[in-house]
């Protein structure tokens, strides 16, 4: 093996059943893999190896990890030793050692014919004395060093990212657990010296290692270089999100050199700003644009606000910023927040009934739900003129956002939540979660649906499932319908073309959605 390339390996757990292991091994070339690790932890002698590494379609790291770094081993450092010695002799490329086993010196000189990686492993938390590990790695006579521990929140990943970029030899470094996604896939931008990733899902070796597929299609891990853009949504929680396989699949179509992250935020504003402050500045990783989801937006507003950054007039009439633009000339970084929700919201209402919004001043329009969806909806429907009536099932909160958008120009009215079945209606917008997965065989209308006819429109914000039961009673009643996954598409199509300053490819990425939906 040779380059200057982040190798991406598969680690594969070996029992006494070898025909499982070998067709593992199969199965991780034939993904695309770089490398396999066999774990060995389960075995007492490496001669089961041998067939193993005879037949093996790519380079093998070996590693006995004992109990108390993560492993299953039992057995003392001395026998492991000689686990790793006679894997060495029978063909790997490379011998896993914990640096907690080698301060102990090894019974038997080291076989050379395997390249050695020293690793220290923390599943608690960054380790107390990280710099004095690294310097300890770095005076051993190992080929690679890795250091791994839990991330404890979304910056650990720099810290990680910081020690590839500054390495002296070949390193392996990322985080773990869900927050540590970041540098698993990012440690390819700086040059670390392999990622793990599963065969399958669940069947990883670490937490927080996704599987060889995620890696290689939904991240793109091939396409990430240096010179590779960093975008992201940032949320709590953020596993479910539906937006990197969007826009990564937006990038892919256009060729956009990009890729997309989750990013696991805590909710407090402080933790928001933390997160800004240092990965806005991490030198090397061109953060470029960013996704604002719950719970955010009001926190997003505030720091751009006090930052002195543009904002986009509208997301102070919301109070909510949902996209981060990010521009960089040499050391000099400006940021531009914007709501592309509303402009959604507003495109899904003109497209389902084929008109312009000057038209919507004509239109009366319910909006079920106040909270930061129907609030958005109320701002742009009343800034179009139309009359917007606001179901909640909190009077009050109804009645203080009708106040606040009233004569906006359009006027908005507060109603009891009981009424929404009497209700004489243009447009019925649902911005709550009712119906909303796994609630599916609830809906905003109940059993008694307002009168509903060809004239009519029923927007549904909620896209999980595609196909709400407010939509079914809808179309039932020969009304016009929109779902949320066409304001899905919207709002991300807007958010790319602001990032990238290219079309949209809207038709790549409403397929995704509906492929990510089943």
């Amino acid at each position: 093996m040779s380059g200057p390339m982040t190798y991406l390996c598969v680690p594969i757990f070996v029992t006494d059943d070898l025909a499982a292991a070998k067709a593992a091994m199969a199965r991780a070339a034939e993904g695309g893999a770089d490398l396999v690790e066999l774990r060995i932890d389960s075995l007492s002698s490496a001669e089961a190896l041998a067939p193993l590494l005879k037949d093996s379609p790519l380079p093998v790291i070996v590693t006995c990890r004992p109990t108390w770094e993560g492993g299953h081993s039992d057995l003392g450092d001395a026998q492991r030793w000689q686990l790793l010695q006679q894997a060495a002799q029978l063909g790997a490329s490379y011998i896993d050692v914990e640096l907690k086993s080698w301060r102990q010196e090894p019974p038997a000189p080291r076989d050379r014919r395997a390249g050695l990686i020293l690793s220290a492993h923390d599943f608690s938390g960054r380790p107390e004395k990280l710099y004095n590990l690294l310097s300890e790695l770095s005076q051993s006579s190992a080929d690679v060093h890795k250091i791994v521990w839990t991330a404890r929140t979304i910056r650990d990943n720099l810290e990680a990212l910081e020690l590839l970029r500054t390495r002296q030899k070949p390193m392996i470094a990322f985080c773990m657990g869900e927050a540590g996604l970041v540098s698993r896939v990012l440690c390819r931008k700086f040059g670390g010296f392999l990622s793990f990733a599963s065969l399958e899902s669940g069947a990883g070796t670490a937490p927080g290692q996704v599987t060889l597929a995620t890696m290689k299609s939904l991240y793109r891990w091939d396409r990430i270089g240096p010179g590779t853009r960093v975008y992201g949504v940032v949320a709590q929680p953020v596993a479910h999100s539906m937006s990197p396989a969007v826009h990564n699949a937006a990038f892919e179509a256009t060729h956009h050199d990009g890729v997309y992250l989750p990013f696991l935020v805590e909710g407090s504003y402080e933790s928001f700003k933390a997160f800004m402050e240092s990965f806005l500045h991490f030198a090397g990783l061109d953060l470029s644009g960013l996704s604002i989801t719950l719970p955010h937006k009001q926190n997003a507003l505030r720091y751009l606000r006090e930052k002195g950054a543009e904002v986009e007039d509208l997301c102070a009439r919301i109070g909510a910023v949902n996209t981060i633009a990010i521009q960089r000339s040499g050391e000099q970084i400006s940021l531009r927040g914007f709501n592309t929700d509303y402009a959604a919201i507003l495109d899904c209402i003109t497209g389902g009934l084929g008109i312009s919004r000057r038209q919507l001043a004509n239109l009366r329009v319910a909006v079920i739900g106040a909270g930061g969806t129907g609030r958005t909806a109320v701002a742009a429907l009343a800034h179009c003129g139309a009359s917007v009536m606001v179901y909640n099932r909190t009077p009050q909160r109804a009645a203080a956002l009708a106040e606040e958008f009233s004569q906006r120009p359009g006027q908005v009215v507060a109603l009891p939540l009981a009424d929404l079945g009497s209700a004489e209606c243009d447009v019925y917008v649902n911005a709550t979660s009712v119906g909303m997965h796994p609630k599916v065989d609830q809906s905003p209308f109940g059993d008694k649906p307002p009168a509903l006819g060809p004239g009519t429109l029923v927007f549904d914000t909620v896209y999980n499932p595609m196909q709400t039961r407010l939509l079914q009673q809808a179309r039932q009643a020969g009304a016009r319908t929109v779902g949320g996954v066409e304001m899905f598409v919207h709002q991300a199509a807007a958010q790319f073309e602001a990032w990238c300053s290219l079309p949209a490819p809207v038709d790549v990425m409403r397929q995704v959605i509906q492929q990510q939906l089943g």
